[in-house]
């Protein structure tokens, strides 16, 4: 019987150039709605002016309108883990705010990156899960070499913040990206053998050319979520802050390349 082949698409040549611009297009635009995430500002506003900056970039956004997503970015506070939609409530001085970018360049190459940002002063309890969780994301690209396997890279996320008491979100991963928002292989943020051949995830070994969206989801209380009555934002079951952190990454045979550049927001916490 023949091998039944991978489903991951490799990218070369003028596809990584392409991915390479949209990944910077989508850097770009997350690092100014960052900026105006204040006290007072909205969170609609912010996805108002992220919309504005795609059209003036000549991109769309990936998420609006995918499978009904009504927003132009995801915008989640606080508790609220992924998904968050924009609407007319004011930031406080208090929130810790997650804005997630994903932009259609007019090539037709998806560009994902998001980070947690702070409005104010951050608490030292929230300062300790971001930097944490941006620590978890760093550790895991350092993973996306080619000859090793998934699961060592989504291992790592766990592995790196549960000694901090944190725990990862299981329900929702990262995704392979290329052409479409959501490509081969799934991505989770932790890896358990036995479970993961229940839910049907791959365990492939990495190959260059592999182009994954990493996004450590990590919460300081309870892995557990819910989603709320608009269908889309998930948030802690114990009300419990929530950090979010995500590159897109291309698997080289020497050091991975972050095709999403920005500056690191917190220095590197002890494994």
């Amino acid at each position: 019987m023949a091998k039944r082949k991978s489903r991951i698409q490799l990218r070369t040549g003028s596809e990584l150039d392409g991915l390479r611009e949209a990944g910077a297009l989508a850097a770009d635009i997350l690092r100014k709605a960052c900026d105006l995430a204040k006290p007072g500002v909205t969170t609609g506003e912010i996805d108002q002016a992220a919309a504005d900056l795609m059209a003036d970039s000549g991109c769309t956004s990936a998420f609006l309108n995918y499978r009904g997503f009504p927003g132009h970015i995801c915008i989640s506070v606080n508790e609220e883990v992924v998904h968050g939609i924009g609407s007319d409530r004011k930031l406080l001085d208090t929130d810790i705010v997650k804005i997630d970018v994903g932009i259609l360049s007019k090539e037709g190459w998806i560009g994902d990156n998001a980070k947690t940002v702070a409005v104010g002063k951050l608490s030292e309890v929230a300062e300790s899960l971001l930097a944490v969780t941006e620590t978890s994301l760093y550790t895991a690209i350092s993973h996306a070499r080619e000859g090793k396997y998934l699961s060592e890279l989504c291992g790592s996320v766990e592995d790196s913040v549960k000694e901090y008491g944190y725990t990862v979100v299981k329900q929702f991963v990262g995704h392979g990206v290329g052409r479409k928002l959501h490509e081969e292989p799934q991505v989770p943020n932790y890896w358990d053998s036995k479970e993961m051949r229940n839910r049907r995830f791959k365990n492939p070994k990495l190959q260059a050319g592999m182009v994954l969206a990493i996004e450590p989801m990590v919460n300081a209380g309870t892995e557990d979520v819910l989603i709320l009555e608009d269908d889309w934002t998930v948030i802690t079951a114990d009300r419990a802050l929530s950090a979010h952190f995500e590159h897109t990454v291309l698997v080289t045979d020497g050091e991975p390349e972050i095709l999403t550049p920005r500056e690191r927001s917190f220095a590197a916490v002890a494994a």
